[in-house]
């Protein structure tokens, strides 16, 4: 292959004398864009190609702040998840158990509303319901008792009697008097006025404490009516099954209390830079005090171990000879005289633009990497082409 390589460049050295011979300086130079082309009659394709890891990537943190901790320098190997650096956490911390907190609340509330009722308040209820239609049982019983000596009257026709009686006394004397009834006089008619009077007020108070004894009868009846109805409500209260919408809205206050618990833990997760494949840190730009961005890049790794080759200038004219899986010796400029042996492992699904041709990138992955070779060394290519 070597000798195929030296041959194909003196053709284009001669190529490029000729150009210069008839086009001076100027031809020259536009022969130095020549692409290298593949070598039909020996079956290889050669193109250029630049050295680089298998997979890097530029690491950065999901959401800013001030860096605590830093666990790596450059050159160190680590491996998929362990820790590179950590951001300041404390007030992270107290908003995680701010929602684990309120979670909580949220569970403890939808099972306040599902537990069933306790015993001892069913229990309680009927008793004060017991209570209550004893009252009522009471009160109806004195309000039969006023109710039947209102009927029977006793204290008002008593009273009514004494009015009469002290009116007929006066009505007497006054006749007497008139008639000049001896010791009959005005003193006496006067005072038995006034006796009569007196009667007939007592007379009006009977009547009216017997009405207020019978309001009152009534209305501890009622009264006690209104005590059993209330009593029956709170037992009703005990045993009812929990409203359909409270238990909708405990149930959306407890998915609303984890999503902001799972968002607080995520936001802590995101304090902590975490490397994501096997690698080597080739770059790293923080430092413990530093302050970073969400998204900020802090730091590269690459898999220094899984080298490829991938090509710059393969054309559309080539590319079609080319298949996964072909053999292919690589050469790099700083070890001219070396090969590296690979395997072509994918070919550019689009075309990029190299000087004006279409490419296409095709990767060779390096069988044994050697440890001279570095990521970005330019590379040269010869693919075993069918």
């Amino acid at each position: 292959m070597n000798k195929e390589r030296v041959l194909i460049g003196l053709i284009l050295m001669a190529a490029a004398g000729l150009l210069a011979g008839c086009g001076g300086t100027a031809a020259a130079a536009e022969a130095t864009d020549i692409p290298v082309v593949a070598d039909t009659s020996s079956g290889t394709v050669v193109a250029e190609a630049v050295i680089e890891p298998a997979r890097s990537e530029e690491l950065s943190f999901e959401m800013g702040g001030k860096v605590v901790e830093v666990l790596v320098a450059e050159g160190d190997a680590v491996k998929a998840g362990d820790v590179i650096a950590r951001l300041e956490t404390d007030d992270l911390n107290r908003a995680l158990a701010n929602a684990d907190l309120s979670l909580r609340q949220a569970q403890l509330r939808l099972e306040q509303l599902q537990q069933p009722p306790e015993e001892r308040n069913v229990a309680s209820a009927e008793a004060s319901i017991v209570d209550a239609q004893a009252a009522y049982g009471e009160a109806l019983k004195q309000l039969t008792l006023t109710e039947h000596a209102q009927a029977t009257g006793d204290d008002v026709r008593a009273a009514r009697y004494a009015r009469d009686e002290a009116y007929r006394v006066y009505q007497d004397l006054v006749s007497k008097r008139d008639r000049g009834v001896k010791h009959i006089g005005d003193s006496v008619v006067a005072q038995a006025h006034d006796a009569y009077l007196n009667a007939e007020g007592q007379y009006n108070r009977a009547v009216e404490n017997a009405d207020f004894q019978l309001l009152q009868a009534r209305n501890a009846v009622n009264q006690a009516q209104r005590a059993i109805d209330q009593a029956e409500r709170d037992l009703d209260a005990v045993l009812e099954e929990p409203d359909v919408l409270d238990l909708k809205a405990a149930q959306l206050d407890i998915d609303a209390a984890a999503l902001a618990l799972e968002e607080a833990q995520s936001a802590l997760e995101d304090a902590t830079l975490e490397a994501t494949f096997d690698g080597t840190v080739t770059t790293l730009s923080i430092d413990v005090g530093d302050g970073v961005g969400a998204g900020q890049s802090v730091l590269t790794l690459a898999t220094l171990d899984q080298l490829q080759a991938v090509t710059k200038d393969l054309t559309e004219l080539d590319v079609v000879r080319v298949k996964v899986g072909q053999e292919v010796a690589v050469s790099v400029d700083a070890m001219p005289d070396e090969e590296f042996a690979g395997t072509v492992s994918e070919i550019a699904l689009s075309p990029g633009d190299y000087r004006g041709d279409v490419v296409y990138a095709v990767t060779i992955d390096l069988v044994d990497v050697d440890p001279r070779l570095y990521w970005g060394m330019t590379a040269l290519v010869e693919i075993q082409a069918e």
